[in-house]
Protein backbone atom coordinates (compact mmCIF):
# COMPACT_ATOMS: atom_id res chain seq x y z
CA UNK A 1 0.00 0.00 0.00
CA UNK A 2 1.04 2.93 -0.68
CA UNK A 3 -0.07 7.05 -0.73
CA UNK A 4 1.09 10.48 -1.27
CA UNK A 5 0.01 13.77 1.02
CA UNK A 6 1.02 17.01 0.04
CA UNK A 7 1.49 19.92 2.00
CA UNK A 8 -0.71 22.85 1.33
CA UNK A 9 -0.13 25.72 3.43
CA UNK A 10 0.76 26.69 7.07
CA UNK A 11 -0.04 23.09 8.86
CA UNK A 12 -2.25 21.49 6.40
CA UNK A 13 -1.87 18.82 4.21
CA UNK A 14 -4.04 17.11 1.79
CA UNK A 15 -3.64 13.22 0.50
CA UNK A 16 -6.02 10.96 -1.74
CA UNK A 17 -6.00 7.14 -0.05
CA UNK A 18 -5.43 4.13 -2.34
CA UNK A 19 -8.61 3.85 -2.65
CA UNK A 20 -9.40 7.43 -4.33
CA UNK A 21 -10.61 9.48 -0.84
CA UNK A 22 -9.50 12.75 -0.40
CA UNK A 23 -8.32 13.24 3.25
CA UNK A 24 -7.42 16.61 4.45
CA UNK A 25 -5.26 17.33 7.40
CA UNK A 26 -4.78 20.13 9.73
CA UNK A 27 -2.94 21.35 13.13
CA UNK A 28 -5.06 23.45 15.48
CA UNK A 29 -4.95 27.45 15.52
CA UNK A 30 -2.82 27.62 18.53
CA UNK A 31 0.23 25.83 17.05
CA UNK A 32 0.22 27.37 13.88
CA UNK A 33 -2.70 25.68 11.76
CA UNK A 34 -6.37 26.87 10.73
CA UNK A 35 -8.54 23.97 11.41
CA UNK A 36 -9.20 23.29 7.53
CA UNK A 37 -9.29 19.40 8.35
CA UNK A 38 -9.05 16.56 10.94
CA UNK A 39 -6.38 16.25 13.56
CA UNK A 40 -4.13 13.30 12.05
CA UNK A 41 -4.84 11.88 15.97
CA UNK A 42 -8.33 11.90 15.25
CA UNK A 43 -7.98 9.90 12.20
CA UNK A 44 -6.34 7.42 13.93
CA UNK A 45 -8.95 7.24 16.39
CA UNK A 46 -11.86 6.85 13.77
CA UNK A 47 -9.75 4.45 12.10
CA UNK A 48 -9.84 1.98 14.84
CA UNK A 49 -13.31 2.38 15.36
CA UNK A 50 -13.85 1.97 11.67
CA UNK A 51 -11.62 -0.93 11.81
CA UNK A 52 -13.33 -2.88 14.21
CA UNK A 53 -16.59 -2.06 13.35
CA UNK A 54 -15.90 -3.33 9.43
CA UNK A 55 -15.00 -6.82 11.10
CA UNK A 56 -18.17 -6.92 13.73
CA UNK A 57 -20.28 -6.27 10.89
CA UNK A 58 -18.76 -9.08 8.65
CA UNK A 59 -18.32 -11.29 11.24
CA UNK A 60 -21.97 -10.98 12.60
CA UNK A 61 -23.32 -11.47 9.04
CA UNK A 62 -21.05 -14.97 8.91
CA UNK A 63 -23.31 -15.26 11.80
CA UNK A 64 -26.33 -14.81 9.76
CA UNK A 65 -27.31 -11.38 12.26
CA UNK A 66 -27.38 -7.62 11.13
CA UNK A 67 -28.08 -4.88 13.68
CA UNK A 68 -30.69 -2.38 13.55
CA UNK A 69 -27.93 0.19 13.92
CA UNK A 70 -24.96 0.14 15.21
CA UNK A 71 -23.06 2.87 17.02
CA UNK A 72 -19.11 3.33 18.34
CA UNK A 73 -17.93 6.16 21.15
CA UNK A 74 -14.24 6.14 21.14
CA UNK A 75 -12.01 7.68 24.13
CA UNK A 76 -8.48 8.23 23.58
CA UNK A 77 -5.86 8.80 26.66
CA UNK A 78 -2.66 10.03 25.21
CA UNK A 79 1.27 10.64 26.75
CA UNK A 80 1.69 14.22 28.08
CA UNK A 81 5.49 13.65 27.06
CA UNK A 82 6.44 13.33 23.48
CA UNK A 83 5.54 11.98 21.24
CA UNK A 84 2.24 11.39 23.22
CA UNK A 85 1.42 8.68 21.32
CA UNK A 86 -2.57 6.63 23.08
CA UNK A 87 -1.27 5.02 25.83
CA UNK A 88 -5.17 4.16 26.22
CA UNK A 89 -8.20 3.38 23.91
CA UNK A 90 -11.88 2.82 24.95
CA UNK A 91 -14.29 1.33 22.25
CA UNK A 92 -17.86 1.38 23.77
CA UNK A 93 -20.09 -0.38 21.03
CA UNK A 94 -23.99 0.00 21.13
CA UNK A 95 -25.89 -2.31 18.88
CA UNK A 96 -29.85 -2.74 18.19
CA UNK A 97 -31.48 -5.21 16.93
CA UNK A 98 -32.38 -8.95 17.45
CA UNK A 99 -28.88 -10.13 18.33
CA UNK A 100 -27.88 -12.55 20.94
CA UNK A 101 -25.36 -11.48 23.20
CA UNK A 102 -22.90 -14.21 23.22
CA UNK A 103 -22.22 -13.68 19.41
CA UNK A 104 -21.85 -9.70 19.96
CA UNK A 105 -19.45 -10.85 22.57
CA UNK A 106 -17.54 -12.89 19.91
CA UNK A 107 -18.16 -10.82 17.54
CA UNK A 108 -15.99 -7.95 19.30
CA UNK A 109 -13.88 -10.34 20.62
CA UNK A 110 -12.23 -11.62 17.33
CA UNK A 111 -12.02 -8.43 15.68
CA UNK A 112 -10.29 -7.11 19.23
CA UNK A 113 -7.70 -10.06 19.56
CA UNK A 114 -7.23 -11.18 16.02
CA UNK A 115 -8.46 -9.02 13.44
CA UNK A 116 -8.16 -5.22 13.68
CA UNK A 117 -4.96 -4.87 11.39
CA UNK A 118 -5.06 -0.95 12.85
CA UNK A 119 -5.83 -1.46 16.68
CA UNK A 120 -2.54 -4.56 16.50
CA UNK A 121 -0.43 -1.98 14.85
CA UNK A 122 -0.83 0.74 17.78
CA UNK A 123 1.06 0.06 20.92
CA UNK A 124 -2.06 1.82 23.11
CA UNK A 125 -3.76 -0.76 25.87
CA UNK A 126 -7.05 -1.47 23.83
CA UNK A 127 -10.38 -2.07 25.90
CA UNK A 128 -13.98 -2.61 24.94
CA UNK A 129 -17.09 -2.50 26.41
CA UNK A 130 -21.00 -3.09 24.23
CA UNK A 131 -24.81 -2.59 24.97
CA UNK A 132 -27.80 -4.16 22.91
CA UNK A 133 -30.75 -2.11 22.58
CA UNK A 134 -29.31 0.76 25.27
CA UNK A 135 -28.91 -2.76 27.68
CA UNK A 136 -25.21 -2.49 28.90
CA UNK A 137 -23.55 -5.96 28.70
CA UNK A 138 -21.51 -7.66 31.62
CA UNK A 139 -18.10 -8.31 29.97
CA UNK A 140 -15.31 -5.77 30.00
CA UNK A 141 -13.73 -6.92 26.55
Amino acid sequence: MKTSIQWTDRMAFAGVTPSGHEIKMDAAEEVGGVNSGARPTELLMNAVAGCTGIDIISILKKMRLEPDSFQMDVEGERADDHPKKFTDIHIHYSLEGDLPEDKVVRAIQLSKDKYCSVSHSLSANITASYSINGQKGEKEL
